[in-house]
């Protein structure tokens, strides 16, 4: 398993921050690595949309974990192996905390985390700061 995360505080309510993370189609206007994005029906466990990230093929994704404005997960296939993208946010003294994961599990998930995984996490910060500037109303 290779699994990385970065966090942030925000000063922005929850609501805000659930509205950006279910609209799906305009996923792209915070995260610079989606090109597009789609959701087959509601945003709840068990759904199904495709995604097309910045220099890869489309590929297919599910809804495997929500839990309205905490928490959802979507989980990718590849070869012999699952590449979950976790986004959780909670309160800490007042102060909300986004948290965006990427774990990779599986057999060949030493590969992919070279080939994907570390793309990727190098982009998080950029993608949260945009989504936090987005949730607070910000000018990006």
């Amino acid at each position: 398993m290779w699994s990385k995360e970065v966090s942030i505080k925000i000063n922005a309510a929850r609501e805000e921050v659930w509205k950006l993370w279910t609209d799906v189609p305009n996923w792209n206007t915070w995260d610079e690595q989606v090109i597009s994005s789609n959701l087959d029906g509601d945003f709840k466990i068990g759904q199904i949309g495709e995604l097309i990230p910045k220099g890869g093929p489309k590929s297919s994704y599910e809804l495997v974990e929500v839990t309205p404005y905490k928490s959802f997960t979507s989980r990718s296939k590849l070869p012999l192996t699952k590449m979950d993208f976790i986004h959780e946010m909670k309160e800490v003294d007042g102060i909300l905390i986004l948290t965006h994961k990427v774990r990779i599990t599986g057999v060949l998930s030493f590969l992919f985390s070279r080939i994907i995984g570390s793309k990727m996490v190098k982009e998080l910060p950029h993608a949260m700061n945009k989504l936090s500037n987005m949730a607070q109303k910000k000018e990006i």
